[in-house]
């Protein structure tokens, strides 16, 4: 375990130890998680450039007031959008490119419990929020991360939760209720770990945050929903070691964020705070991609077996062929140019 108060002094000497004008990227961050994480940020960061994505103006505009008032010196802007949807994630990718020759972090907490509903690009918006588009942002994003000494994503789901992936069926259309979850983490990390292939100066962190209060339950619809909702709390119930306050995962997510104990595989970008280099994914130190829990430590030896067997069944490139051919179905291409 990290200690809180480990965290919180690490977080507490990024304005001294971290460049001003850090740019970061936040999709989901209207709302619960996202939300505590990026007004946390700003109260560590000088001068900080905050790009983030959500449906609700009068929510972000909530949170602007708010930037501004924890950080003056910033310079903070909503970007009003359906992140559910490709080709608008293209939209919103294009705009910040433009605006930025760097990216410094990119943190994705976007999603919902709704398992019916199908977006007009016809992916099943479960599927849509918690792994297409995420992936969308980093593919297009990339070249912007990999221009930074820092250079860091993270997507906040369910990192140390990966399980089996049914290799006929990689959307998970037919995937049982709960083995849902581990199906869609095994996905998330295997792509990370893809991506960081192709970024090796990236480091990205795939983290399950523990019970926090959000309104990502309010999402889960009908008799479905009643029976998703049933899911959750009984596998939370019997496997979350905390319950986290919305101002600790806060905290908790701004370390994940800057901490080089998730360095990438190149570089040692953000601040060690007095912690070791992290265990990765793969079970090596420092290997650039990291699934971590609620409190911050690396997933076990089962869960790096897991993941084993998966990469030895070649179902991890199946997982990137699939992803691949739904860009190019829905949008033309791999990423934007």
């Amino acid at each position: 375990m990290v200690s809180l108060s480990v965290i919180q002094s690490s977080n507490a000497s990024i304005s001294k130890e971290l460049p001003s004008g850090l740019v970061a990227v936040f999709v989901g961050a209207t709302s619960g998680i996202g939300r505590a994480t990026i007004l946390k940020l700003a109260k560590y960061v000088q001068q900080p450039r905050f790009y983030f994505v959500g449906r609700s103006q009068s929510a972000a505009d909530e949170i602007l007031d708010q930037l501004h008032q924890i950080n003056p010196d910033g310079r903070y802007e909503f970007i009003k959008a359906d992140a559910s949807l490709l080709s608008v994630v293209d939209m919103v990718c294009e705009t910040i490119r433009k605006k930025e020759t760097h990216i410094d972090i990119l943190f994705q907490s976007q999603g919902t419990l709704d398992v019916s509903t199908e977006t007009s690009e016809r992916l099943p918006l479960i599927m849509a929020l918690s792994y297409y588009s995420r992936m969308r942002f980093i593919a297009n994003l990339l070249p912007w991360l990999q221009r930074s000494s820092l250079g860091r994503v993270v997507t906040v789901l369910a990192g140390t939760k990966e399980g089996p992936v049914n290799p006929t069926d990689i959307p998970g259309k037919k995937v049982l209720p709960w083995k849902a979850r581990g199906h869609l983490c095994s996905m998330i990390t295997l792509t990370l770990e893809r991506s960081s292939e192709l970024a090796p100066g990236v480091s990205f962190v795939h983290n399950y945050p523990g019970f926090v209060a959000t309104p990502l339950a309010k999402s889960m619809k009908g008799a479905t929903g009643a029976v998703m909702r049933s899911v959750f709390w009984f596998t939370g119930l019997f496997s979350t070691k905390v319950y986290v306050s919305l101002d600790e995962t806060g905290e908790r997510h701004c370390f994940l964020a800057t901490s080089s104990r998730f360095s990438s595989k190149t570089q040692s970008g953000g601040l060690l705070g007095g912690t070791e280099v992290a265990i990765g994914s793969d079970g090596a130190v420092g290997s650039g991609v990291y699934i971590v829990d609620e409190v911050c430590e690396s997933g076990d030896a089962n869960v790096q077996n897991v993941l084993s067997g998966i990469r030895r069944d070649g179902i991890h490139q199946k997982i990137w062929e699939h992803l691949q051919n739904e860009f190019l179905r829905v949008t033309g291409k791999s990423a934007i140019q």
